[in-house]
């Protein structure tokens, strides 16, 4: 669409390329400085690849990534996106963080496997 529109783009660090795979996103994600993201499957992504994140929402449906140092929330505006870029730019490379232990919703569901937690869930929901 910048094309379309004739919008040049000033930065010499920043690389527009043809949508990839899933498996060459992985690898991008993995080797990028930061990622600056409005989805919500990259933010978790970057938090498990240990990228820091700049959200470009200003709500994230993964709290524990903004709670353990991984992720900042942006929201939409420059000032405040520059902002983060900023925060991110200035962090040394760190170790990461044990993830925090989640509290399960059914403590029987840590001795399940994984199949057996799907059919309950979807017995669940076909019986309502």
């Amino acid at each position: 669409m910048m094309e379309v529109h004739r919008l040049r783009f000033k930065a010499k660090n920043v690389k527009f390329i043809e949508p990839v795979s899933y498996l060459n996103m992985l690898q991008l994600e993995k080797n990028a400085k930061a990622i600056l993201t409005d989805s919500g499957g990259v933010q978790k992504e970057a938090y498990w690849l240990r990228v820091p994140c700049i959200t470009l929402r200003d709500v994230t449906e993964w709290g524990y990534t903004t709670e353990e140092g991984w992720n900042i929330i942006a929201g939409w505006k420059t000032s405040d996106i520059l902002q983060a870029v900023r925060r991110i730019l200035g962090w040394k490379k760190r170790e990461p963080r044990s993830p925090r232990k989640r509290k399960t919703e059914n403590e029987n569901q840590k001795n399940k496997s994984a199949s057996e937690n799907i059919v309950q869930i979807l017995l669940g929901y076909f019986e309502k």
